[in-house]
């Protein structure tokens, strides 16, 4: 009985929608439950380094609320009354209605709904295979990346850029757009090493003081949604002041000219008015960064979920053009590496029996599409059954009134594997326990570093666990579904994608746990050239030339195509005073994580930063009782009073449950599913809303 515990330290990959894909060093105790999560030194990106919630993991895994076993409804939608059954009976009754809803209504009202709560190959894409199969609806998948790549693209021609360990040799790095401490740790490792060994200085651009921006050398808090005024406003003293880089331009932009004029009436005065960012501020950060040769200018996603996001990202990478930054070690733009990665998987995904005919249907509006909208449906039938992994709809998505009205129809079956009893989960006629990420193999890349990454299975799951890929197998055998990837194991499926793309096999890989397939400097700074026609970064966007793989129709309207502060953001107005960011907590990652006692402990109770003035002008002291409203809906939390905001911005941390809520209405009750240009997505930071004491 007092003999003591046997603790193996073995590797693994974190498997969360976070660019930093850390690489693990696992604590395994007695080959059966894990202990402490470490940061794997030797894959140099990680370096050692993992975020709080990920190092308690074993918090998440043996949690006492896992789900064990399935689950059929037996009271009303979301009462979370629930009977246990085999799973040959889940699966059987799963087939059966799957084929019913096929049979009267056609195959496309079938829906497999799925998001990145494992960014893992096998896991998270294997659900397509099925979809395509079967001619299901396919997903799209447009909630995250659909505003930013397109944004970043549109300058280089490609989805890729320096070397992200550049940072540290970096001489300023401008974090812009990411709260970066919350949500990837590894930059701030990155970045901070560069000050400490360089003397570099750092510059954080945001919409509140995070804890990001309390790092920073120079803080520049903006409005939402006017980041490319700034970049407008910055480039424009560049070309005045005569620190842009006139010989890199000539070599490697096009319209540099076009550029400068177009930028003339775009002066600090300018987007002061517009950003809030005194003219001081906005004339220091130009000429910090226009007297520095290597500026590595780190660009999230925050700043691009705005109705003009894409815009926003594509003024904010060009200004890396305009000083030359690509040219150095340590400098130029870099946003996500995917284009790296080749990265091909029909035997995963089912690419090879896709038919580009099914439609696709639009996750950011799933209230929409549950609800029977005609032009999401897309002339189609009404979804009639759904599978749902590795996403959490009913917090996460977009007007929350409409995904709760959706997913209340009685003629709708809903099958949600999952880990926890979510709010997805309760909405679920069947309820299916998944396995968690060291509980089965699967292969992952990092898009914000340059490393393909095996995470094996370390312990068995408990109770009657499966995994992703088991359970899509085994709704494939009882649905007629053919494809070979069906018939192989996570390990095979692993195996057979690594020798198609040429990174060996699984067993190689498994050998040194993570392989680095960063290109070479010339190609990852565009020395050669930018990965368009003639070789030129593009000031002027052509958005029907991005290379960017959408399941929707694109549409432009009047985008603009040269950087600038498009006015299409959701501006406050009498009725609607503020602004309303969604801001990532940094306890939690999305919803996930929000189940964990640690991560509620830290976290507190769902709050709204506002600004003390706003504050006093509406008689509201901290901790008090407010609601926010707007045509979407209201919600009541509490305030907290916050200088780090400009006055008229509201910021909610989260993303709590709804029912973390007094009222049940979570902070998405109030985000809008509007679809932007130019390939739709979600803009979650871009609300106007109302406030009164509550």
């Amino acid at each position: 009985m007092n003999a003591p515990q046997k603790i193996e330290r073995k590797p693994s990959v974190c498997p969360h929608d976070c660019p930093s894909a850390c690489a693990l060093d696992v604590e395994v105790i007695d080959g059966k439950t894990i202990g402490r999560i470490h940061g794997a030194q030797d894959q140099t990106y990680t370096a050692g380094v993992i975020c709080a919630k990920v190092a308690r993991y074993a918090e998440r895994i043996h949690h006492p609320e896992r789900l064990l076993y399935p689950l059929r409804r037996t009271g009303p939608k979301g009462s979370g009354q629930f009977e246990l059954i085999s799973w040959d009976a889940a699966l059987h009754e799963i087939a059966t209605r799957f084929n019913a809803a096929e049979q009267e209504f056609g195959a496309q009202s079938v829906w497999l709904n799925y998001y990145a709560g494992t960014m893992g190959k096998v896991m998270r894409d294997g659900v397509n295979r099925l979809a395509h199969a079967k001619k299901y609806s396919r997903h799209n998948g447009t909630i995250c990346v659909n505003l930013a790549w397109p944004g970043f693209i549109a300058g280089t021609g490609r989805l890729a850029g320096p070397d992200p360990r550049e940072m540290a040799k970096s001489d300023c790095v401008v974090i812009w757009g990411t709260n970066a401490v919350s949500t990837q740790v590894n930059v701030m490792t990155h970045a901070l090493r560069a000050r400490k060994e360089r003397g570099a200085k750092i510059v954080v651009i945001d919409v509140y003081r995070n804890d990001t921006m309390k790092q920073a050398d120079m803080a520049l808090c903006v409005r939402p949604g006017t980041d490319g005024a700034l970049a407008c406003a910055v480039m424009h003293v560049l070309f005045r002041d005569g620190l842009a880089d006139r010989d890199y331009l000539a070599q490697y932009t096009e319209e540099p000219e076009a550029l400068e004029a177009h930028l003339q009436t775009r002066t600090s005065e300018w987007a002061s008015r517009i950003t809030g960012l005194s003219v001081a501020e906005i004339e220091a950060f130009a000429h910090l960064i226009g007297a520095t040769k290597r500026v590595f200018f780190r660009l999230g996603y925050g700043f691009s979920r705005q109705r003009n996001g894409a815009l926003n990202m594509h003024s904010a990478t060009s200004i890396a053009a305009v000083i030359g930054a690509w040219k150095y070690e340590g400098g130029g733009a870099f946003h996500n590496n995917g284009a790296i990665y080749k990265w091909r998987q029909p035997m995963i995904d089912g690419s090879d029996v896709m038919d580009a005919s099914v439609r696709a249907l639009d996750q950011s509006r799933v209230g929409a599409v549950l609800c029977g909208d005609a032009d999401v449906l897309q002339g189609g039938p009404p979804v009639k059954a759904m599978l749902i992994q590795n996403t959490n709809p009913m917090s996460v998505a977009p007007e929350q009134e409409r995904v709760r009205a959706g997913f209340s129809r009685e003629d709708l079956f809903v099958v949600v594997h999952e880990q926890f009893m979510t709010e997805t989960a309760r909405m679920a006629d069947i309820v299916l326990p998944a396995t968690m990420f060291l509980e089965h193999d699967d292969v992952y890349t990092g898009g914000g570093h340059s490393y393909v990454e095996l995470g094996q299975k370390l312990i068995d799951p408990p109770g009657e666990c499966r995994s992703n890929h088991e359970v899509i197998c085994a709704i494939a055998e009882r649905v007629g579904a053919q494809h070979p990837g069906f018939q192989k194991s996570p390990r095979e499926l692993i195996d057979a994608t690594l020798c198609d793309i040429g990174w060996g096999t699984f067993e190689e890989l498994a050998k040194i746990n993570w392989r680095d397939v960063q290109v070479d400097f010339e190609q990852a700074h565009y020395l050669k050239g930018f990965a368009w026609p003639g070789g030129k970064y593009r000031f002027r966007a052509r958005w029907n030339e991005v290379p960017f793989r959408s399941q929707m129709a694109p549409h432009w309207g009047d985008m603009p195509t040269m950087p600038d502060h498009w006015a299409v953001i959701e501006e406050a107005d009498e009725a609607h005073p503020f602004r309303l960011a969604t801001s990532p907590a940094r306890s939690f990652l999305n919803s996930t994580f929000n189940e964990t006692a640690s991560s509620r402990t830290r976290e507190g109770r769902p709050t709204v930063m506002l600004h003390p003035e706003d504050a006093a002008a509406y008689g509201v002291a901290d901790g008090d009782r407010i609601v926010l409203g707007n045509a979407r809906g209201q919600v009541r939390l509490h305030a907290k009073l916050f200088d780090g905001v400009q006055r008229g911005v509201l910021v909610s941390e989260g993303i709590w449950p709804n029912d973390a809520f007094e009222d049940g209405r979570g902070i998405n009750t109030l985000t809008s599913s509007y679809s932007p240009a130019p390939f739709g997505g979600a803009a979650f930071h871009d609300n106007k809303v109302w406030l009164r004491r509550g």
